[in-house]
């Protein structure tokens, strides 16, 4: 029988990595567009937001604050309490103990032990008692027994900050000033009314745009705005009384 030879099929050669890895690499993505800030919205005017403030207005005359007092001192401490914590568990601790204390000396009478015993449901109650005695002695000692009027003097009492300063300036004395809680700084950065990564950033932009005929009661209807219809996770944009105007890509109508 004759032998069979069969002749070796040639290998293909050898592919450089560096090739392969060019060969089969896939185009390069384009990067996804940025999301649109809203400082990248269009501008509010200044008619849009006279209207704005002007429908506020008419809806609401003269907004009230929620937290319940009887004089600036109880003003002064119910903000300080109110911190981390509801308007309305804050009233709830407070109605009983401003029948008792509702000067600086009362509350330095009635002492910070039993204080607690007042304000045990808010969140916070050791330390905020403690700031409740403190700022109450230094209402006594270094401003004549009286709720100072400036901003430096309310913000160097213990317990007090910005916001603080700003309610108590608003509500006991008329100023026209913007505290920026959860609410308004929600307000200000959804709307695109005043876009800002700090609560001053927000504060200082209200204040900026907002015309002086609405300071006095401005802060209270974003806070209220924000606090029934302009909600965190669902806000309620089909009754809005400034949908048609509000800048928020993502609203509902």
């Amino acid at each position: 029988m004759a032998k069979i030879t069969r002749k070796p099929v040639p290998r293909k050669a050898a592919v450089p990595q560096k090739k392969a890895k060019a060969a089969i690499a896939k185009p390069a993505r384009k990067p996804a567009p940025a999301k649109k800030s809203l400082k990248a919205t269009k501008p509010w005017t200044p008619a849009e937001i006279h209207e704005v403030f002007s429908r506020f207005r008419k809806a609401n005359p003269e907004p009230k604050g929620e937290l319940e007092h009887v004089n600036p001192f109880t003003l002064l401490v119910a903000v300080v309490l109110s911190a981390q914590a509801t308007d309305a568990g804050v009233n709830k601790a407070t109605r009983a103990l401003f029948e008792i204390a509702d000067t600086p000396q009362k509350m330095l009478d009635l002492g910070e032990e039993r204080l607690r015993e007042y304000i045990k449901t808010i969140g916070l109650y050791r330390t905020k008692a403690k700031n409740v005695i403190a700022l109450s002695a230094k209402v006594l000692s270094d401003f004549g027994g009286e709720v100072p009027r400036t901003r430096a003097e309310i913000e160097s009492l213990p317990g007090a900050g910005r916001k603080t300063a700003n309610v108590v300036l608003n509500m006991a004395f008329g100023e026209h000033t913007m505290a920026v809680d959860t609410h308004v700084f929600r307000v200000g950065n959804r709307t695109g009314l005043a876009p800002g990564k700090t609560p001053l950033e927000v504060e200082l932009g209200l204040e900026k745009v907002i015309p002086a005929e609405f300071m006095l009661h401005a802060h209270h209807w974003l806070i209220l705005h924000g606090r029934y219809t302009c909600l965190a996770r669902k806000p309620r944009c089909e009754v809005c009384l400034i949908n048609d105007l509000c800048r928020w890509p993502e609203k509902t109508v």
